[in-house]
Formats: C-alpha cells, sequence, structure tokens
C-alpha cells in the first residue's frame, strides 16, 4: 500500500519499487523465459554488429557507422529495461534508483533513424558525391546533435519530476520507468515532446525516401533498382518496427483509458525488447557486405 505522506522530496529521489505487471503475477514464470531469450538474442546480434563494422575496414562507411549508432541505441535500450524486467519475473519486486529511471527514457531512436534515412538519400540520389558530403566531420557533428537533442528533451522531464511530490513509499506499478500516474503536465509534456519530435522525424524521413523512390525509379537498369530498394528495404522494416508500436504506446497511454493497464505494461515491454532483437537479424539478412562478414565469422574456412 502506498503511504500517503507526501514529501518534497531532493532533487535525487528513490530508490523506487518496480512491481511488474500487476494482474498478471502468476504469468510472470512463464513470461521471464521469453523476454530472457530475447535479451540474449538482443545482446548477441548487436555486440556481433559492432564487433564486424568496427572490426572490418571496409564496412567504415557511413552507412555503417549509422548503423552501428543503431546498434549502440539497442544494447543500451535493452541493457537499461529488459534485465531488470526479468530480474522482476525471476525474483519479484525491484528497486531502481533515480538516475537508473532517467537512463531508462534517454532516447535517440527516431533521431538516428532519420540520420540514417538522409544517409541513404545522399547515397542514392548523389552516388558520385557520397564519399564527400556525408565525411567524417559532417558525421560526428549529426551525432554529437542527436544526444545534444535528446538530453534537451530529457531535461525538462527532470526539473518536472523535481517538484512532484513523491510518496515515501516510491512504488511503480510497471517494469520499468514510465509516467503512469494521473499527473497531467508531466504526461502532457511527454505526449507533446513525442509527437513533436517523432512526427518531425517521421515527416522528414518520409520525405527522404520519397525522394530515394524517385531517384531508384530513374534508376537505367532494372538490377540498379533492385539493389537500391534491397539496401533501402532493410531501413523502412526497422523504422515500420519502431514507429508502429511506439505511437500505439504514446497514443494509448494518454487517451486509451479503456485498455487494461496490464495490456499497455506488456505491450510497452514489447515495445522495448522486440526491435532491438530483431534489428540485426533484418541487416544480416538484408545487407549483403554483412550477410557475408557473418558467413566468414561462422564459417572461417
Amino acid at each position: 500500500t502506498i503511504i500517503a505522506t507526501f514529501n518534497l522530496i531532493s532533487f535525487n529521489p528513490g530508490p523506487f519499487i518496480l512491481m511488474g505487471i500487476p494482474g498478471l503475477e502468476q504469468f510472470h514464470t512463464w513470461d521471464r523465459i521469453p523476454f530472457f531469450i530475447i535479451y540474449l538474442a538482443a545482446l548477441t546480434g548487436n555486440s556481433v554488429l559492432l564487433c564486424l563494422i568496427f572490426k572490418n575496414r571496409s564496412l567504415h562507411e557511413p552507412m555503417f557507422f549509422f548503423l552501428s549508432m543503431l546498434a549502440a541505441t539497442d544494447l543500451i535500450l535493452s541493457n537499461t529495461c529488459v534485465p531488470k524486467t526479468c530480474s522482476i519475473f525471476w525474483m519479484g519486486p525491484q528497486e531502481i534508483t533515480f538516475p537508473g529511471c532517467l537512463t531508462q527514457i534517454f532516447a535517440m531512436y527516431s533521431a538516428i533513424l532519420l540520420a540514417m534515412a538522409f544517409d541513404r538519400y545522399v547515397a542514392i540520389c548523389f552516388p558520385l558525391r557520397y564519399t564527400s558530403i556525408p565525411t567524417y566531420q559532417i558525421i560526428m557533428k549529426i551525432m554529437m546533435g542527436i544526444i545534444f537533442r535528446s538530453f534537451c528533451i530529457i531535461f525538462p522531464c527532470v526539473f518536472l519530476l523535481k517538484w512532484l511530490p513523491f510518496c515515501r513509499t516510491l512504488i511503480i506499478p510497471h517494469t520499468y520507468c514510465e509516467h503512469i500516474a494521473d499527473i497531467s503536465i508531466n504526461i502532457w509534456y511527454g505526449f507533446a515532446v513525442s509527437i513533436l519530435t517523432v512526427t518531425s522525424d517521421l515527416i522528414l524521413t518520409g520525405i527522404s525516401y520519397v525522394l530515394v523512390l524517385r531517384a531508384v525509379f530513374n534508376l537505367p537498369s532494372w538490377a540498379a533498382r533492385q539493389k537500391a530498394l534491397s539496401t533501402c528495404g532493410c531501413h523502412v522494416c526497422v523504422i515500420l518496427i519502431f514507429y508502429t508500436p511506439a505511437i500505439f504506446s504514446v497514443l494509448t497511454l494518454c487517451f486509451g483509458h479503456n485498455i487494461p493497464h496490464s495490456f499497455h505494461i506488456l505491450y510497452a515491454n514489447l515495445y522495448v525488447s522486440i526491435p532491438p532483437a530483431i534489428n540485426p537479424v533484418i541487416y544480416g539478412v538484408k545487407t549483403k557486405q554483412i550477410r557475408d562478414k557473418v558467413k566468414l565469422l561462422i564459417f572461417p574456412k
């Protein structure tokens, strides 16, 4: 039971207690095995992807640098959320610190997908200038811009949380940190930021791919078209895997009052665990250079 005595806690409240999925505690035993397998798949796939990209000089291209950023983000997302979820399913409610909560809600996903769309746009629409436009300096500036934007988004959350009255017993009926209480300003800030950033990134990504498709269908040979579409196809799959559950999760949190709370939490867990596990598989299957390197890694002879 949450104690109703409030105190204005300092800038670093906590630790919080994550309770898991309310109402589905009896199924935690069955949930822990698939989530643990998904976590291992994400950890292995993204680690292998990063190792291949950094060890092979032939993969030191802008496209694979952005892919390594996506893989690193997948590892951060997996390691901040899924292990805590698995420990709740295995051992019951778990504690998490306030900095741990902030790490869980620090996201760069949509910005990285936008940067990858820009990379594909330059590669296909300006192939002769591809090596001169996305230089190392430009890529570093893009990366710093992504990190800076993420900090700008997360800082208001910190200050809004600072002024909230916390209960002495800091219980979160969830498997990871998320605004789930009826706190209008925090929820509407999160909703507004999600809509503005995700929508703007999605629109710019869509414009990039409209221009890419126009350039692809103007290519003279079918083989060149097929190669370009194959290169972009894996990125489009990753975009759909990320944006579809992300938009549904945000809309459900703000407007889905009739949707069971347990369903929202379960869906939110799939949203943070499935994409990091699937992304390396998509790029491993769709990208020939990575597929060849994986074959060489598994079958050296």
